[in-house]
């Protein structure tokens, strides 16, 4: 790089000594790093004259090629450095299909502040594929709820409780009710979250109290159950921060025991990016009582796993 260096200084000034000022280099040591330079390459690069020295042709074809060289490697140092620094990484972030995105704008939003070069890659999936892009190291950090698979590394921390409420279309007479009881629900289309963390332990529940929801009735994402709910053509039971419209209303289901945690999830022992850490510095002490109101009242606090 220092026998590019030199000839591109060359190649600018057309003067040997000026190049060697320009460099910080004794004008000898100059002329020999741009003639090994030209044994490399197998020609002259200059037709050394004092004062009309110029390119060669096949200085002429190298210059461009040894100038974007040049760049790309100051362009990968300046990004090393910043990598090192936290000014410019990426961030990757696994979040579970049920949550979101806009409870944790804030957060990221200061995050953001504090690393304007920041890239967020974003991961969305299941429960078993949040576990397994936090095992394999392609996401830092997870915003789930309960994870089934059970891993002696993994570190979470509890960021808020919150309930589950029935969400209905303004058009439907029952919008009209602040509650409804549990068992009015046999009565109703119900559409399930077969992606939710908890849908197999929410099934169970409703049918032990005798409400079957038919296999049919299954939905693959919260978009589709929202687009499905403002066509009104059925009615889903979601958590309390899921997304909704102004189309729809969310009722208090009555004798609905069944909440869920939202959790941070990270491995233990494994170094983070400082946007990572930083992030979950954030994550953590943040007051999710108020930045959601109507969640149940709770402390964040270290669950480690391998204590479990």
């Amino acid at each position: 790089m220092h026998q590019i260096r030199y000839f591109l200084a060359v190649a600018r000034t057309l003067n040997f000594t000026r190049a060697a000022e320009e460099c910080n280099v004794a004008q000898p040591s100059l002329s020999r790093a741009i003639g090994k330079l030209e044994d490399e390459l197998g020609g002259f690069l200059f037709r050394r004259e004092r004062s009309l020295t110029h390119l060669t042709e096949l200085g002429r074809l190298m210059l461009p090629l040894l100038q974007q060289s040049y760049d790309s490697a100051l362009a990968a140092k300046t990004l090393a450095e910043s990598f090192h620094n936290g000014s410019c990484s990426p961030l990757h972030l696994a979040l579970s299909s049920t949550i979101n995105l806009a409870i944790l704008v804030h957060p990221l939003t200061e995050l953001l502040n504090a690393f304007p070069g920041l890239e967020l890659k974003f991961f969305r999936g299941s429960a078993d594929e949040i576990a397994d892009a936090l095992k394999n190291g392609t996401s830092e950090l997870a915003v789930a709820g309960p994870l089934a698979q059970h891993w002696e590394r993994f570190d979470k921390w509890r960021l808020f409780d919150e309930g589950y409420r029935l969400v209905i279309n303004v058009a439907n007479p029952l919008s009209k009710k602040d509650m409804i009881r549990l068992d009015e629900l046999s009565q109703l289309r119900l559409l399930m979250r077969g992606y939710c963390e908890q849908a197999d332990e929410l099934s169970d529940l409703l049918a032990s109290r005798g409400i079957v929801v038919s296999s049919s009735n299954v939905v693959a994402s919260d978009q589709d159950l929202i687009d499905l709910l403002e066509a009104d053509v059925g009615v889903g039971i979601l958590p309390q921060t899921a997304h909704t419209t102004s189309n729809l209303k969310s009722i208090s289901i009555e004798e609905l025991e069944f909440d869920r945690t939202v959790y941070l999830y990270a491995v233990g022992g494994r170094q983070r990016s400082p946007a990572a850490a930083g992030l979950e510095k954030l994550l953590r002490t943040a007051d999710w009582c108020a930045a959601i109101p109507g969640l149940n009242d709770g402390q964040a606090a270290l669950i480690d796993s391998r204590a479990a």
